[in-house]
């Protein structure tokens, strides 16, 4: 029986996978940018991040609705909503840098937040026809199609810099960018017409109605998966948001350098008569490329892990690999140690957050998925509002230049991993009878 439902559930994976890969590329393009993008628009440096923050308090603000739509019509619905939400959200942001407004950069980041919201839920979309054996490979299956938006990403964002020739620099620079996120949504919206995830059925109205979200949250299981998501993603969220402002901030100011090698297949590599700030970020662009590469590869084998060793030890592990991501930041700025640390952040979040995932997945019935899985974006995404409004904050106002910015970000690190830390030790913990 297992075998013919996971049939209809490998179907389901293929398409989601897919999804991840060509709609996904856009997440590294709006991450790597909307930051740059904001610091040349933004009239204080301190709000340079600010894109990237409202992107995500667009996805927490829209995980609940989006959970709701996908629970009463069906995930196509929720899915096309996203990438008319990514579609519009690039079109706004592409005004926003024509007519060099930052108010119109920050409404499409908060729009494309909804896509953002959208293409969260694809990893739960993955489990919804799996059996119990399968769901964790699905759901690490479907991550791992970010390994191919990861170079997806940064290519297509490199080729579309030369879609448009400006003498405006500001236009010239990024306005492609935004034109290409424009045409990833509208080709890649025909994917889910392949999906078979039926529509969830009107429940009777003696039917069970479930836990209430308080009723879910004191279980402990389930608290302490939405703990570790949120700390995983935000953390990576934290880190990640500052990384390009700290390579370039850092680069501009002398205190990296740009090795013999990679200085020599930079000027074959571009036309030659870039600038130090434009080489750094061209190589800001390949560290946020590592980093999603880490943060993909891993989900080949996360599922397997958390079969074979337990959810908890995965999760632990991300926890640990996370705090030495911050450790190597601390060490220094050159570009072997934001290449280690990112990469280092990468695997951490893959651990943690699918491991939290699969957790969640296995700790509520299905009639009270819609009301979990909204919940749970709803914290996590919160948490990752939080860390994205703080990064731009630590990074550019909280020192002197931009090393002790990159240092306060990922000091920030520390009482969050503490935090998720022990809520997992206390489950672990716990007398089994609880």
């Amino acid at each position: 029986m297992s075998d013919m439902i996971d049939s209809r559930a490998r179907r389901n994976v293929t398409v989601l996978v897919l999804a991840q890969a060509l709609l996904g590329a856009q997440m590294p393009m709006l991450f790597t940018f909307n930051g740059l993008v904001g610091q040349a628009l933004a009239s204080n440096p301190c709000f340079a991040t600010l894109p990237i923050s409202l992107m995500v308090l667009g996805s927490m603000l829209a995980a609940t609705p989006v959970s709701h739509i996908m629970q009463t019509k069906g995930r196509r619905t929720g899915f096309l909503l996203g990438v008319g939400a990514g579609a519009m959200g690039a079109i706004l942001s592409a005004a926003g840098v024509y007519f060099g407004s930052f108010g119109l950069l920050l409404a499409g980041s908060l729009v494309a937040g909804i896509y953002m919201s959208a293409h969260g839920f694809y990893r739960f979309a993955a489990t919804d026809t799996a059996s119990e054996e399968f769901r964790p490979k699905a759901i690490s299956y479907v991550m791992a199609g970010g390994l191919i938006a990861a170079v997806i990403g940064p290519q297509l964002a490199n080729l579309s810099a030369a879609l448009i020739s400006s003498p405006n620099a500001m236009v010239d620079a990024f306005m492609g960018i935004y034109v290409a996120i424009v045409l990833i949504n509208v080709f890649g919206a025909g994917l889910f017409f392949l999906l078979d995830i039926p529509r969830p059925p009107v429940p009777d109205a003696d039917a069970p109605q479930g836990r209430t979200r308080m009723e879910m949250l004191r279980t402990p299981r389930i608290l302490v998966a939405i703990i570790a998501g949120m700390v995983s993603y935000a953390l990576m969220n934290l880190v990640m948001t500052s990384t390009p402002l700290a390579v370039v901030g850092c680069g501009v100011g002398g205190e990296t350098e740009i090795p013999a090698f990679l200085d020599s297949f930079l000027a074959e590599f571009l036309s030659g008569d870039e600038s130090l700030e434009q080489k750094f970020r061209f190589i800001a662009g390949y560290v946020v490329t590592a980093h999603v590469l880490a943060m993909y590869i891993p989900s080949f084998f996360t599922g397997h892990l958390i079969a074979r060793f337990g959810v908890e030890k995965v999760i632990a592990a991300g926890l640990a690999i996370l705090a030495c991501a911050g450790l190597v930041a601390l060490t220094g700025v050159q570009l072997e140690q934001f290449f280690l640390a990112l990469i280092l952040l990468g695997i951490g979040w893959n651990f943690g957050f699918i491991g939290a995932t699969a957790m969640l997945s296995s700790a509520h019935d299905p009639h009270e998925r819609g009301r979990l899985q909204g919940m749970n974006d709803l914290i996590v995404f919160g948490g990752v509002t939080v860390a994205s409004l703080s990064s731009g904050g630590l990074m550019n106002c909280s020192g002197g230049d931009a090393q002790q910015g990159w240092i306060a970000v990922n000091l920030a690190m520390i009482p969050f991993l503490a935090l998720a830390g022990a809520a997992l030790i206390w489950l672990v913990m716990r007398p089994k009878e609880a």
